[in-house]
C-alpha cells in the first residue's frame, strides 16, 4: 500500500449521478479502485481500513482529490457540459486543520470552480465530533465549497446538529434503496428523509438505484 502512489496501481473509477426530472447526468461520484500487479483488483473495505489505521490515507485522498479535479477539468476542456464531481473524505482528512487550504489550492491548480467540486461526509464522522464538524464545514463553505452527508440515516445524527450543518444534500443509503420496493420500512424511512430534505431545502440522491421498481 505505500507504494501504491508511486507506481500507479490505484485508479478513480466514476459513477453516474442522474437527475429524476431531466433524466440526464448532473454529476459523478469519484470512487477509488486499487489494481495490484499481482492480487488484481482490491476492494477499498480492504486496504481503505489500513489507509485509515497507518495513515496513508492522507496521501491517498490527496491524490484522490487532485486526479478527481484534474479529470473534472480536461472533460469540461474538451467541451462537456459542466458536472458536479463528488470526493469522499475519511474522518482523518476531515480532521486536518489545513483541509481547507489544500482543497482550495487543487482548484486553483487546475483552475477549476468551488462549485464543481462537493466532498462528501459520512453520517458517522460528522457526528464523531459535531462542533468541529459544523466549525469546519462553515470554512469550507465561506471558500464555495459545498458539502453532502453519505449514507445518511445508518448513524444516529441528532436533527438539531443536522440543521447547522453547512451541507447541500443528504444521500441515501443504499440499504434502504435496495429493498424499497417490496419493504414497507424502508419506503417510509426514504420517504421520511426526502421530506426532512425538503423542509431544510436540502437535495437528496438515493444512492445504488439499479432497477425499474428502485427508481
Amino acid at each position: 500500500l505505500r507504494r501504491v502512489l508511486e507506481s500507479n496501481q490505484l485508479q478513480l473509477y466514476f459513477q453516474p449521478q442522474i437527475s429524476l426530472e431531466s433524466k440526464r447526468v448532473i454529476g459523478v461520484e469519484a470512487l477509488l479502485r486499487w489494481h495490484h500487479p499481482e492480487l488484481g483488483m482490491v476492494a477499498p473495505s480492504d486496504f481503505i481500513p489500513i489507509a485509515e489505521d497507518s495513515g496513508l490515507i492522507l496521501s491517498i485522498g490527496e491524490w484522490v482529490l487532485r486526479a478527481a479535479v484534474c479529470q473534472m477539468k480536461a472533460w469540461m476542456s474538451a467541451g462537456m457540459a459542466p458536472l458536479v464531481i463528488a470526493v469522499n473524505l475519511s474522518a482523518i482528512q476531515f480532521r486536518r486543520a489545513d483541509l481547507p487550504e489544500l482543497i482550495s489550492s487543487v482548484l486553483d491548480e487546475f483552475e477549476l470552480p468551488p462549485e464543481f467540486l462537493e466532498l462528501e461526509l459520512t453520517e458517522g464522522v460528522a457526528m464523531e465530533n459535531p462542533l468541529a464538524a459544523i466549525e469546519m464545514m462553515n470554512v469550507l463553505h465561506e471558500r464555495g465549497i459545498r458539502m453532502s452527508i453519505d449514507d445518511f440515516g445508518t448513524g444516529y445524527s441528532s436533527l438539531s446538529y443536522l440543521k447547522r450543518f453547512k451541507v447541500y444534500k443528504l444521500k441515501i443509503d443504499k440499504s434502504f434503496v435496495h429493498d424499497i420496493s417490496h419493504d414497507p420500512e424502508d419506503e417510509a424511512i426514504v420517504e421520511a428523509i426526502i421530506g426532512l430534505s425538503r423542509s431544510l431545502g436540502l437535495q437528496t440522491i438515493a444512492e445504488g438505484v439499479e432497477t425499474a421498481e428502485q427508481l
